[in-house]
């Protein structure tokens, strides 16, 4: 696409059209010291976040002028925002219990870690992108439920994997879901995807039959246990999000874009 034209993008929901992708590989056992002593230990990450946080503020209002004129991201705004999600995602996948391995302090992880994101570059539509803010609420508010009803029970998941050394593979599943649907909001909200979040319930086992797994969450073969887990998530956060002041959809990653909008 030349640059100055307008492109409508591929429609969401296109079968061609590529989802961001979290692969998640499963340990088989984690050591219950740092499991126990797990929100401690990443305390430095968290702070590492908060400033990582602002500059990407500020990336992605740039960013939202940019795809606006050029209908993509300049590949500066598209690789920092890329590794900022990447590092968020990391963080998250150990504070949630999914992975035993004490993330890097590096944007770019090891190629042998094991959480690992994939989003490509792209043209963007720039009517998608103008009205993104709106766009993205309803996927706000399913992601925002999912992730804060996870938290809301977040002291049981952690009893169970202190006692066993691991999480049981349903709960697995669901929090794998939960934090995969979260990266696919995140990055449509920062505008690394035209792809609409999308998944919350795993993969179509028929449709990604014959594919070779790439870890697991890639594909994503939910059970019905699985499944009633992120309905159990849906609903504590529902009922969390009935109990405060705030609207529940609010996130860091609306925030971001509120900001780009000119809010």
């Amino acid at each position: 696409m030349a640059d100055g034209q307008w492109s409508p993008g591929r429609v969401a929901g296109d079968p061609d059209e590529f989802l961001p992708v979290l692969d998640v590989i499963e340990p088989a056992r984690q050591r219950r010291l740092t499991v126990l002593l797990r929100l401690l230990l990443l305390i430095p990450h968290f702070l590492v976040l908060v400033l990582l946080h602002i500059a990407a503020v500020f990336t992605v209002i740039f960013g939202w002028f940019a795809a606006l004129v050029l209908g993509r991201l300049p590949g500066p705004v598209f690789g920092y925002l890329e590794k900022y999600l990447g590092y968020h995602m990391r963080v998250a996948a150990s504070e949630m219990l999914l992975i035993d391995r004490y993330p890097p302090f590096a944007l770019t992880p090891p190629p042998d870690y094991p959480v690992q994101i994939e989003v490509r570059p792209t043209d963007l539509n720039r009517l998608a992108v103008f009205f993104r803010i709106f766009l993205m609420i309803p996927a706000a508010v399913v992601q925002s439920l999912a992730t804060s009803g996870w938290f809301a029970l977040s002291f049981i998941w952690w009893v169970i994997t202190l006692i066993l050394g691991r999480m049981p593979r349903p709960l697995f599943d669901a929090t794998a879901a939960t934090l995969r649907y979260h990266m696919r909001f995140s990055a449509y909200a920062l505008m690394l995807t035209p792809a609409y979040p999308r998944g919350l319930f795993g993969d179509d086992d028929l449709a990604v039959t014959g594919l070779r797994k790439r870890s697991a969450t890639r594909p994503l073969i939910m059970s019905g246990a699985a499944k009633g887990l992120v309905v159990l998530f849906l609903v504590c956060g529902l009922l969390s999000g009935l109990g405060s002041s705030t609207p529940s959809w609010t996130t860091d990653d609306t925030d971001d874009f509120s900001a780009s909008a000119g809010e």
